[in-house]
């Protein structure tokens, strides 16, 4: 056989291969990362160096209208591992702490448990923040509900934000050491005498290289989620990264947690199974008002870019997030998608990458972006995503058109949601993101039987318990789709 056919044969049987083998898939979700925080999404107004981040969208595909299930932290990790909107479950507004009780019913389906099912190695690495047992007053309680109970084989990390206590790190189902003090981050509570805010992302990513070392040697795919810490408050970039951006500490943490990611991806390729894994690299929600943005735009750098509004905002600042995928023997280098896709949609994209078809009371608000990954059109009959803020106002996508069922930002911006500013606004917004991305105009009046189309098309979804076709689901607890205003505390 001539060399060029045996070229040929080798790369077709190279193919066939990675048709049938599983994937490895690695699930990084940053913490408070703005859309415009990485620098190949927002080049002109973007001043913070994320190389690693580039060169993953040089070398696989960015996703520029990719959006988390909340523009608040817990809702948005519960859609991810389960594909089902938080709002309909007892979490319909703001987030959990650290000694919450478990929002993930025990019986119901998850992303490491699907793929358990299906011999991969999981774990999680990383901020849980979707609660756990975890008895308050004790010094070392045997910790139950938490993520091995919920599919995953290892778990390393904190129970919540990192400003929230117990401070300490918990490896299964046991603190690494047991709570001795208190500290304050923002809020005071128990804490390990040794742990410290500054030392977690570098834990995290350690435990993460030594997960990828030892599961390549093994022939069973793995599963890694991990769901950092940073750039989060406290901002607490390692001493090494310090003064690194020059806008600002914030920058340097956004640099540190690239950095952090550039760490798993080395990892990979010394593994030898950078080839067939699938990295996706995403955020919860937009960045946080903590981050000092006024200061950073004085210094050219626009965490959001050109999008209104910030985390806890139903406008697109609050959901709309970096989205990079990187599949070397899949995804073509340097591609792009437009496609509308919601981070719950990793369960059902999980679930096509294993030939299976999901029961119905799971995944129910979750599409397979898979076909994307290859350059085609997602095949659904999803109409239209569910948007929601902070305070648990809705919003509802369909095609070029936004419904925001609030008169205000539903979180911290301008109006805010407890103004009395929004009470004399019109009481639902309405815009055309493909001509008006920045939400500017509000159209609602000039186009009543959208309006009215997309509000029935939510009331539907609440009704049925789903937003994708299968039998319909009972929610967890009653939902109003309008919000009355909260008043400001005098």
């Amino acid at each position: 056989m001539k060399l060029q056919s045996l070229i040929v044969a080798a790369a077709l049987a190279g193919a066939a291969a990675a048709e049938t083998t599983k994937p490895n898939i690695v699930f990084i979700l940053a913490d408070d990362l703005g859309y415009g925080d990485v620098h190949c999404l927002n080049p002109e107004r973007g001043k913070i160096e994320t190389p690693h981040m580039d060169e993953m969208a040089s070398q696989g595909m960015i996703f520029s209208d990719a959006h988390s299930s909340s523009s608040v932290c817990t809702p948005t990790r519960y859609g991810i591992l389960t594909g089902r909107y938080n709002w309909r479950t007892r979490l319909q507004r703001f987030v959990l702490y650290g000694y919450h009780k478990p929002l993930i019913a025990a019986d119901r389906l998850t992303v490491p448990s699907l793929l358990k099912q299906h011999g991969y190695t999981t774990a999680c690495i990383g901020k849980w923040h979707i609660g756990m047992g975890l008895p308050e007053g004790e010094s070392n309680p045997t910790i139950t509900d938490g993520p091995t109970t919920r599919g995953f084989d290892r778990y390393f990390g904190i129970s919540a934000s990192l400003d929230m206590p117990p401070y300490a790190f918990i490896d299964q189902d046991r603190f690494t050491q047991p709570l001795t003090t208190t500290k304050k981050w923002m809020r005071s509570g128990a804490a390990a005498a040794d742990f410290e805010a500054i030392d977690v992302l570098p834990a995290f990513t350690r435990k993460a290289v030594e997960f990828i070392a030892e599961q390549s040697k093994t022939e069973n795919p793995f599963f890694l989620y991990m769901p950092l810490a940073s750039p989060h408050t406290p901002i607490v970039p390692s001493k090494s990264w310090q003064g690194k951006s020059k806008i600002g500490k914030y920058g340097d943490f956004v640099m540190e947690t690239d950095g952090a990611i550039g760490e798993v991806l080395d990892a990979l390729e010394k593994g030898g199974v950078s080839g067939n894994t699938l990295v996706i690299v995403t955020a919860d929600n937009g960045c946080s008002k903590a981050a000092n943005i006024p200061a950073m735009e004085k210094k050219g750098h626009y965490p959001s870019a050109g999008l209104r509004g910030i985390k806890t905002d139903i406008f697109e600042g609050g959901h709309r997030v970096p989205f990079i995928a990187l599949w070397p023997e899949r995804i073509k280098p340097g591609t792009r998608s437009d496609q509308t896709i919601c981070l719950n949609d990793l369960m059902a994209t999980s679930a096509e990458i294993l030939a299976t078809k999901l029961p119905d009371d799971a995944g129910e608000d979750s599409v397979s972006f898979l076909p994307a990954l290859d350059g085609e059109k997602i095949s659904s009959e999803r109409e239209a995503i569910v948007h929601h803020a902070m305070e648990g106002h809705f919003a509802i996508r369909q095609g070029k058109w936004k419904l925001i069922l609030a008169p205000h930002s539903g979180g911290v911006s301008e109006p805010r949601f407890d103004s009395e500013e929004a009470d004399e606004m019109p009481q639902v917004q309405l815009y055309d993101l493909s001509a008006d991305l920045a939400e500017t105009r509000n159209l609602y009046a000039q186009n009543p039987e959208v309006v009215s189309r997309m509000t029935k098309l939510l009331e539907s979804y609440i009704a049925d318990g789903r937003s994708t076709p299968g039998k319909a689901q009972k929610n967890d607890a009653p939902i109003t789709i309008y919000k009355p205003r909260k008043a400001k505390k005098k």
